[in-house]
């Protein structure tokens, strides 16, 4: 699948998308069933005004972080592949550098030693059954030394099952196993943080999220990855710093977001690294040891 298939596959999935609080408002709706007219009423103008607020003014493209990271350093590059959502993209991010994919390929340079090869594989706009085409769509002979999922936030407003989310998220993890990748997912961060989605649509798209975010990172630690739990390391400063850690739509992630987001990550990121280049044999025990080294 090419870049303009993969444009025609998120244009048609938007099309036939209930949009970001149409999601959130059926399963509100579900839930509310018996009560009085009057509150789902209410839930539907905060739909409206939160779709106002919101908007696309980023648009539905990320910037192309993908590169050879810290190219000047010695040794063959490690590996490293996104897959995921828009917060695996980088969209909101206004440099290359500042993407949840840049900071982590400098980050890991750094602590490594050695150049770090990007792979972004993650689109705007994906759920967790979309990881299977992120998967498909690379090269039959890219062989990742580390992975890390993102993914989620639109599961939650799209009304996906948490059950078909979770399912998605254990095969993708068995498809960079199979590959000899380490792998970190991310968990979805708490939608509570979206400040333009009014009360009380925004604390029931937070406890879909929350409850999303326990069931991934249950799932990756029975198949064997790493789950770091965006809510709790990084979901304070979005409650407490909105404008400074979202960007201009305030519902994706600033450079600051981005960064904070990268440090989270960075640690596991690292660990995984280290443990797959020291299961691929002899060859790379040297840049294993590197990755376990104090950092400079």
């Amino acid at each position: 699948m090419d870049a303009a298939d993969r444009r025609r596959t998120r244009a048609a999935r938007f099309d036939r998308s209930p949009g970001f609080t149409k999601g959130v408002l059926g399963v509100a709706g579900l839930a509310l069933a018996g009560s009085a007219v009057v509150l789902p009423l209410a839930l539907t103008r905060q739909a409206r005004i939160a779709r106002r607020r919101i908007g696309k003014p980023l648009g539905e493209d990320a910037l192309d972080a993908d590169r050879v990271w810290r190219r000047r350093l010695p040794g063959e590059p490690i590996e490293l592949l996104l897959l995921g959502d828009s917060l695996a993209a980088g969209l909101g991010a206004e440099q290359r550098k500042e993407t949840l994919g840049g900071r982590l390929a400098k980050g890991l340079a750094r602590r490594s030693h050695r150049p770090v090869r990007l792979r972004t594989a993650a689109i705007v706009g994906s759920e967790s059954p979309d990881l299977d085409a992120q998967l498909a769509a690379l090269e039959a002979d890219y062989l990742p030394h580390v992975a890390v999922i993102v993914v989620g936030g639109n599961d939650v407003t799209h009304r996906i099952p948490v059950s078909v989310s979770v399912q998605h998220l254990e095969d993708a993890i068995g498809w960079l196993h199979a590959l000899g990748a380490g792998v970190v997912v991310g968990t979805c961060p708490d939608l509570g943080a979206l400040r333009p989605v009014p009360q009380p649509l925004r604390s029931i798209a937070s406890r879909m999220s929350r409850r999303l975010a326990a069931a991934q990172a249950q799932a990756a630690i029975e198949h064997g990855a790493t789950p770091v739990d965006l809510r709790r390391a990084v979901g304070p400063m979005f409650f407490d710093e909105p404008e400074e850690m979202f960007s201009l739509d305030r519902f994706h992630p600033s450079a600051l977001g981005y960064r904070r987001t990268a440090e989270a990550l960075l640690p596991a990121v690292t660990a995984a690294a280290e443990e797959a280049l020291a299961a691929a044999g002899p060859g790379v025990r040297d840049l294993a040891a590197e990755l376990s080294s104090p950092v400079r």
